[in-house]
């Protein structure tokens, strides 16, 4: 079959006057991988419950997620939380809980997609920190690309011995940098 395929090669080349040439041509193809934002999600409200003066409320406030679709070659990114104090009425002395009664534990993430190393700053109860000042919950390093984390993180209140009776509204805050 080799040969057949030789002889008619050789044909068409003396029918065109000479020997053949082969010809190539190429096409610079491209395709553009769209950037997007970094976000952070976060539930619009939480209720803790109810408690005693002297007890300590705690419950998870709902699920917070992290979105990158930055598109990176080298993703990192840290989520922080902070609060406010917690007041009811006219907010007085007897009427408010400070932050520095309001604890905070990441757990572990519920969820993550992309590549990434993904560390809750707080993966144990014994690891809550007190949101008097800002605090990281959770971060991201050695990312590529784009990838969430989602984590159910734990509140922990603890309720002043001379709190009035009333509806306590306070602002959990996650930022992500």
């Amino acid at each position: 079959m080799r040969r057949i395929l030789f002889t008619t090669f050789a044909a068409v080349a003396l029918v065109f006057g000479g020997a053949a040439v082969a010809s190539a041509q190429d096409t610079d193809v491209t395709v553009t991988v769209e950037q997007g934002a970094l976000a952070i999600s976060v539930p619009t409200s939480s209720d803790l419950g109810t408690g005693t003066p002297g007890t300590t409320a705690t419950g998870q406030i709902g699920t917070v997620t992290v979105t990158d679709n930055r598109a990176l070659l080298t993703a990192t990114w840290t989520a922080s939380v902070s609060s406010t104090a917690f007041t009811t009425g006219g907010a007085t002395g007897a009427e408010t809980i400070p932050n520095t009664s309001v604890r905070y534990w990441s757990g572990p993430a519920t969820a993550t997609s992309g590549t990434g190393v993904f560390t809750p700053a707080q993966p144990l109860a014994a690891n809550a920190v007190t949101l008097s000042a800002e605090q990281t919950a959770f971060t991201l390093t050695a990312g590529v690309g784009s990838n969430t984390a989602s984590w159910n993180p734990t509140l922990l209140i603890d309720l002043p011995a001379a709190a009035v009776g009333g509806l306590y509204t306070g602002t959990v805050t996650h930022t992500v940098l």
